[in-house]
């Protein structure tokens, strides 16, 4: 090789000079490239389609590209949604007319973090991916059905990457530390243990495992150590776990959170708020959806559940991070151990249900107000029955409802908990309207 290509290539960051040449070389994501797989299939034999690769950091999603890109001899073409707008769309789809057009040659246009191009930048070259000028990649950490336009997701299929195992990601630190030509080549060893160290602690992103090991290695030629000793530091500055603050992993972990206390795992639950807190989730918004966990899940099997949450929201707000985020904590727990019960949250669905099924449907007369001689000369509140005047404090037979909704129920208590009690305390009552004499729209129960 020719000492400047040499020079130039010892200027590459070691995660791009270690990208993969090969399929032989490219680590994890079986589901999607083992034998007979689509994928697979279209880079062996160099037959490109348009498509997605929708995955977290450092899973591949680039590197699949150029391989596909290369095994076609199509000209590849990369764009940054977060700089590229229309008009380097099109001067993209210009490029691959004139390759076409004189060299027969296919382009591949990939797109990387796609999720930032608006509607009219997807559109811009939707017209060129429906004629075949040109193979669209779009790569993607946020979920296509939400973040591509729907003429665009019609026209691609979407292949959904993982994060790596450690497994993987020691595959890909043992190949940077022995590779000669692109790698570290032997000049740093690294124990067995710290191999296993690393692997673990990049989160499944073969590219941070990649970073840590060039800066560990600056970092040891710089102090004159070891890269065993190097390494801690860089990891410790650079360890976090993924979250995107709004994204998909974002609303993933709040249902984990969520799917955790209905279910009445607290070790769950705990897990997954600890994970949102430590992604810097604001608690704030976590104390509001464990208000919100009080009402839907638990309802008034336990009634002190949704105090106890708007206690531990009060907590942050009063007392901020981390004090807060034990009271929290101690919701959290509370609601996961307490009894369930999701009749209050079917019970408002049905009847909104009825309300837009019915319409305005008039107040009885004698439940109306009647402030005024007017009001009262028209019979509003006339013939209405004051429930403590009445035994048991209950107006047996009375209906509350318009006629049309006289034999409506909504609220269906479970025997959990307190709501148990409640259900007997309601079918008493229903049994005193069955035997009323004073029942109204009784010609019709």
């Amino acid at each position: 090789m020719p000492a400047e290509a040499s020079d130039a290539d010892a200027l590459r960051p070691l995660a791009d000079r270690l990208r993969p040449r090969g399929l032989d070389e490219f680590v994890g994501q079986p589901h999607l490239l083992t034998s007979g797989k689509p994928l697979r299939v279209a880079i062996e034999r160099g037959q490109p389609h348009s498509m997605v690769l929708w995955g977290p950091p450092g899973t591949g999603k680039t590197t699949l590209a150029e391989l596909l890109a290369g095994a076609c001899q199509a000209e590849f073409i990369r764009l940054s949604a977060v700089m590229a707008g229309v008009r380097e769309v099109r001067a993209a789809v210009e490029r691959a007319q004139v390759l076409w057009r004189e060299q027969r040659r296919r382009t591949v246009l990939f797109v990387d973090e796609v999720h930032r191009f608006n509607k009219a930048q997807q559109d811009a070259f939707l017209p060129y991916v429906e004629d075949g000028t040109l193979t669209f990649i779009g790569a993607t950490t946020e979920n296509p059905g939400f973040a591509l336009n729907n003429a665009l997701l019609s026209r691609v299929r979407v292949y959904v990457l993982n994060s790596l195992d450690p497994v993987a990601i020691r595959q890909v630190v043992d190949r940077a530390l022995s590779d000669a030509g692109r790698g570290l080549g032997g000049r740093w060893p690294l124990s067995e243990a710290a191999r296993d160290r690393l692997a673990q602690s990049t989160d499944g992103d073969a590219r941070r495992a990649l970073i840590w090991l060039e800066l560990a290695a600056e970092l040891a030629a710089a102090q004159g150590t070891t890269l065993e000793a190097a390494l801690p530091e860089v990891m410790n500055e650079g360890a976090g776990r993924r979250f995107d603050r709004g994204g998909d992993l974002f609303y993933d972990q709040i249902s984990a959170l969520h799917k955790a206390v209905r279910g009445s795992s607290p070790d769950a639950a705990l897990y997954w708020l600890a994970r949102m807190l430590d992604g810097g989730c604001d608690p704030l918004y976590l104390a509001r959806r464990v208000a919100r966990m009080a009402s839907e899940d638990i309802g008034n099997a336990d009634p002190r559940a949704l105090q106890l949450a708007l206690n531990a929201w009060e907590a942050q707000e009063r007392m901020g991070s981390p004090e807060g985020e034990l009271a929290i904590a101690q919701a959290v727990v509370y609601l996961a151990v307490a009894p369930k019960s999701n009749a209050v949250y079917t019970a408002l669905a049905a009847a909104r249900r009825d309300v837009e099924h019915h319409g305005t449907l008039d107040v009885p007369p004698h439940l109306r107000n009647a402030p005024t001689k007017l009001a009262r000369e028209l019979g509003h509140g006339e013939s209405y029955r004051y429930a403590h005047d009445e035994a048991h404090a209950y107006a047996a037979g009375e209906c509350y409802f318009p006629e049309a909704l006289q034999a409506a129920r909504y609220y269906q208590p479970t025997a959990n908990g307190l709501e148990g009690r409640i259900g007997e305390k309601l079918e008493r009552l229903r049994e005193l309207d069955r035997h009323s004499s004073r029942r109204r729209y009784s010609e019709k129960q």
